[in-house]
């Protein structure tokens, strides 16, 4: 055989052992969220709070009990999470927030949520009223600029 049919058959049997390793691994990282999901489901209950601010910043600066710290990966200390700062009866406490719902959350508002532990998982309206974030950030001069050009010359904007 050539050297580039070996080489070629070497590359595609690499190529498919990964494959076949990433699978086992995707499904069991998909096995482990779902009993955590799980998890957070039998620990969920409603609570009434008022939003102070919400911010997303590293692990270490959310001012989060020193034992969720412990708990979490080397690895994860230094990302950065949604953190919610909330007003739960007299106790103001620091909150992390689902990604999917951080957006959607009211600051200064009044709030029935859903939390299991400190995780945020869904945010209603205090009179049952999904929120949702009538603030629309300001364009850019440049940006305003960008979509005249683009409308003139019959271009769909870029979102």
């Amino acid at each position: 055989m050539k050297t580039g049919t070996i080489v070629a058959l070497v590359i595609i049997a690499v190529l498919i052992i990964a494959i076949v390793v990433l699978y086992f691994l995707g499904k069991k990282a998909q096995k482990k969220q779902a009993e955590q999901q799980q998890q957070i489901d039998a620990a969920k209950q409603s609570v009434t709070m008022l939003i102070i601010d919400k911010k997303r910043m590293k692990l270490k600066e959310a001012g989060l009990p020193a034992g969720v710290l412990e708990q979490t990966p080397k690895i994860m200390r230094n990302s950065k999470v949604a953190v919610v700062k909330a007003k739960i009866g007299p106790q103001i406490m620091s909150l992390i927030c689902d990604e999917k719902i951080f957006d959607d959350v009211p600051v200064k508002r009044e709030v029935k949520a859903t939390v299991s532990g400190i995780y945020i998982t869904d945010v209603k309206g205090l009179h049952g009223k999904t929120v949702t974030s009538d603030t629309k950030k300001k364009k850019s001069r440049f940006k305003q600029m960008l979509e005249a050009a683009q409308e003139k010359a019959g271009a769909k904007p870029l979102k």
